[in-house]
């Protein structure tokens, strides 16, 4: 939650983060399907329940600075975005085989509490989760993820009723973003860390960029 205040303070009023869930199905705020990397725990997130997973320090592996941050859940995060006035790109992020059942606990919490004011975009890598997204969150506005966009983008898209494209900077071209906008949908392009790259991306026509350097980026 540190990242998220630390944001604002840095000029950004939109950020992303993904949503998986816990053993017990609790949606939570986590990157890696296993705990190794950013936390002092091990294992697969999905195979613990929430409970376990707030004793763990998700911080120090950082800076020793943030010793003792937790992993937050999607709940209090929506507490503490609504009171930084922070929009936010949700990615539903499953473990390999739980697309559904995430997707699910992801749509239910953004019923439930998200703020009508605050902004807000659904994306995912997965069709299913998106499948899901649809259905439930109808009204909301919601981009399909790729790597790199695909032959059938447009099929994909249409099908899932997406209204947003989002894409990898290590794949995309002027081609791609005249492709996607001829189509009248936005092109936005994650993750771009330099300002002459963020600049080029405009000219040619990309709406946002998602940036771990909003000090850089925003001007």
């Amino acid at each position: 939650l540190v990242s998220l205040r630390r944001a604002r303070i840095e000029g950004a009023r939109w950020v992303e983060f993904d949503v998986m869930l816990s053993g017990d199905g609790v949606a939570l705020l986590f990157h890696d399907d296993t705990l190794n990397r950013t936390t002092n725990g091990k294992g697969l997130i999905a195979k613990h329940d929430f409970s376990d997973l707030r004793e763990l320090d998700a911080g120090s592996w950082f800076n020793a600075t943030f010793a003792g941050e937790r992993i937050p859940s999607f709940a209090e995060t929506i507490d503490v975005l609504a009171a930084e006035g922070l929009g936010a790109n949700v990615e539903i992020k499953p473990t390999p085989g739980l697309a559904r059942e995430t997707a699910e606990a992801a749509c239910r919490m953004i019923m439930e509490n998200w703020p009508d004011s605050m902004p807000l975009v659904i994306s995912s890598f997965e069709k299913d989760a998106m499948a899901v997204a649809r259905d439930m969150l109808p009204d909301r506005d919601r981009a399909m993820l790729f790597n790199r966009l695909p032959k059938n983008w447009q099929s994909v898209v249409g099908k899932l009723d997406c209204n947003a494209v989002h894409v990898s900077n290590r794949s995309v071209t002027e081609k791609v973003v005249e492709a996607v906008r001829t189509q009248g949908l936005p092109v936005r392009v994650y993750t771009v860390n330099d300002p002459l790259r963020a600049e080029t991306l405009r000219e040619w026509g990309v709406s946002s960029v998602f940036t771990d350097r909003p000090d850089l980026i925003r001007d």
